[in-house]
């Protein structure tokens, strides 16, 4: 049985919506805005849809996706934004992910 991917947040252009997942509420509130500003401003530079997901082995991926008919989309803005967050935001995501694997998986930590 294969595990599907945890949602922790995402931002629809569509309908002008933000999601957090309130599975994830005990972060600090100084991260659940960076994760709002940093999803807002995404589907407002480049359209779609943006969802921040945990897979089953704790790694954070970014999902894109647009409505068929949208050729407002950046496509590729959406891949240069993507590597530009992934460099900018590497601290925070990388806390994230060891958050995910500590609270959600128990792994144990090496600085335990």
């Amino acid at each position: 049985m294969e595990q599907e991917n945890i949602v922790l947040c995402g931002a629809n252009s569509y309908e002008e919506k933000y999601f957090f997942n309130e599975q994830f509420a005990a972060l600090p509130t100084a991260i659940k805005d960076e994760l709002k500003i940093m999803c807002v401003l995404f589907v407002n530079q480049v359209g779609g849809i943006l969802l921040l997901e945990f897979e089953p082995d704790g790694t954070l991926v970014f999902r894109v996706s647009s409505h068929e008919d949208d050729f407002f989309f950046d496509e590729i803005g959406s891949s240069l934004q993507i590597k530009e967050l992934r460099r900018d935001k590497e601290e925070l995501l990388a806390s994230l992910e060891l958050f995910y694997r500590v609270f959600f998986l128990n792994e144990e930590t090496e600085h335990a």
